[in-house]
């Protein structure tokens, strides 16, 4: 993609209803539809969403592929797809819009930042869907199953709270389920290393992205963790 493209895609997406963004790391406001600034932690439901229906993150939601189809399939539920990539949120957001998905949102920002914009307990469910896995040494802690992210995650979470991961890397995989092991205010609920090899049990699980599409024609198993906060 040209810069001139994205420079382009940058500034049609601050038209878009579903977009929050706050990409300058010096600053926490959000910057919403026409630049307005927008106070939203706590109140997702009252501004944006108009009703009180539960919140769902997906966490490094590329292109809302995922986002959109959880909301396509859930219209009794709000989802807010989170990215810093700002050309991915710009397709998430747009597909969105054309979709009619009103009760899907987007969030530009880092996930470090997560607990700047929702309120303690604001958020029921969170999915983590073929996250980067950080392999090069010294990185694990990047990883959005590191301790650091489950302690953001448990704070923003419902009691009871579930996070989904969603991944195609062994690594990350094995590790996420360690971290999770390790996290005493934590339990694993559901692990599978290839999802699937036999009739799936949840049906979130139905839908799939492009790139996991590639992966499995590659050959390349599925992973799934399920987990919940203390």
């Amino acid at each position: 993609m040209s810069r001139r493209n994205k420079l382009q895609k940058f500034a049609e997406v601050f038209n878009f209803p579903n977009v929050y963004q706050s990409f300058d790391l010096d600053k926490t406001e959000l910057l919403g539809p026409n630049r307005e600034v927008f106070e939203l932690k706590g109140n997702w439901h009252k501004t944006h969403f108009k009703n009180e229906n539960p919140i769902t993150l997906e966490l490094a939601c590329g292109r809302g592929e995922y986002t959109n189809l959880l909301a396509s399939m859930y219209p009794e539920r709000n989802f807010i797809g989170v990215d810093i990539k700002g050309a991915r949120i710009w397709l998430g957001a747009k597909n969105a819009i054309e979709q009619k998905l009103t009760n899907a949102a987007y969030l530009r920002t880092k996930i470090e930042r997560i607990n700047y914009y929702f309120e303690k307990g604001e958020v029921d469910e969170i999915w983590i869907t073929f996250p980067d896995p950080f392999l090069k040494k010294g990185k694990s802690n990047r990883r959005l199953t590191a301790r650091r992210f489950l302690e953001s995650y448990r704070e923003i979470l419902k009691p009871g709270g579930i996070v989904h991961l969603k991944t195609d890397n062994d690594v990350l995989f094995e590790f996420s389920e360690e971290s999770v092991k390790d996290y005493e205010h934590a339990e694993i609920l559901y692990s599978n290393w290839d999802i699937y090899s036999k009739p799936l049990i949840f049906k979130e699980l139905e839908g799939k992205t492009y790139y996991e599409n590639m992966h499995l024609a590659k050959g390349i198993t599925i992973k799934y963790l399920r987990f919940q906060f203390k």
